[in-house]
């Protein structure tokens, strides 16, 4: 998997229009744009939603040509300490915008990674320089945000991107660089990224630096994940109560395909809902899932964790 994808850059939307997938936040954001009528503004949601890309669009509607004099980003996961916030902040702050705009915009990535010091030097830095200056904060998650924080802002919150909003940005990027992608790569693509768009460019950038013709096979060898239909075998053999072969299975994904003991608990997770059995199961292995995954996170051993995990499948489906 690359880090950095160029075709996330090449293929960043320049304008309000190009962003799919959250249209009614586009909406409210660019009417507040185009009345200059901005408070500081949080964009809350998962990664690759959109935020970023936003955030941007709405620097360069504002400042034209001038946008790079007027903006400065700053990514708080690598300088995410108080002496950013009273030195680069400030500094940039408290100096009048180039133009027509009366402001200059910080635009703060990844701004719940911020420690509780520098969010609160964050807060008066907002309240005295809101004459020459707005806030864009961007977050994961913002309840890691104080509130005093949030108070000052206008909340938008993201939401993952639907199958169709990714196949818009796929489709787009396959005609530009001359693809060929077929209906189930396109499906595993979407479902191997989660909804998150820069993934999902990722990891198409990737497929096709093997092959211009991006098939179902080629997306599962780049995705590295478990195979449903596999998931499936390693469950019904718990549930017909052979532990033996589920286990044997399972160990075959795992050091076969290099998958990792999360993304086995996620494909399994997913699977359970597809089995013929009682909703009421269904329910009791979704909560097993849910406490070894728990366990998994916190440092136990993952194979062993699962295979804790079968046992009790098996143990579940013998109480059938």
């Amino acid at each position: 998997m690359i880090n950095s994808s160029i075709w996330t850059e090449k293929y960043r939307p320049s304008n309000f229009t190009g962003i799919v997938g959250q249209d009614e936040i586009v909406k409210r954001v660019e009417s507040l744009t185009s009345s200059l009528n901005i408070p500081h503004l949080m964009f809350a949601g998962p990664a690759g939603t959109g935020k970023s890309t936003l955030a941007l669009i709405v620097v360069k509607t504002l400042f034209k040509e001038n946008w790079k004099e007027n903006y400065l980003e700053l990514n708080a996961s690598d300088e995410r300490g108080i002496n950013v916030v009273r030195e680069k902040v400030k500094n940039f702050a408290r100096t009048k915008a180039l133009g027509q705009v009366p402001f200059k915009v910080i635009f703060l990535d990844e701004a719940d990674a911020l420690t509780p010091e520098a969010q609160q030097a964050l807060r008066r830095t907002m309240e005295n320089y809101s004459n020459t200056c707005r806030f864009i904060l961007s977050c994961n998650y913002s309840s890691k945000i104080i509130d005093p924080i949030q108070s000052r802002c206008a909340i938008f919150r993201f939401k993952l991107l639907e199958k169709k909003d990714v196949e818009k940005v796929i489709n787009k990027i396959a005609d530009g660089e001359r693809l060929t992608i077929t209906a189930e790569a396109l499906e595993n693509l979407y479902e191997g990224s989660e909804g998150d768009c820069r993934k999902c460019i990722n990891i198409l950038q990737s497929t096709a630096s093997v092959s211009p013709s991006i098939t179902l096979d080629l997306i599962s060898t780049i995705i590295s994940s478990a195979k449903p239909k596999d998931i499936r075998i390693v469950l019904d053999y718990t549930l017909s109560g052979d532990f033996q072969k589920a286990r044997e299975k399972l160990l075959d994904i795992m050091l076969k395909e290099s998958i990792s003991g999360q993304d086995v608990i996620k494909a399994i997770q997913k699977e359970i809902w597809n089995l013929p059995i009682e909703p009421d199961l269904k329910v009791k292995l979704t909560e097993k899932t849910g406490e070894t995954e728990f366990r998994i996170v916190e440092g136990s051993d993952p194979f062993i964790q699962l295979q804790s995990l079968l046992a009790s499948f098996v143990l579940a489906g013998l109480g059938r």
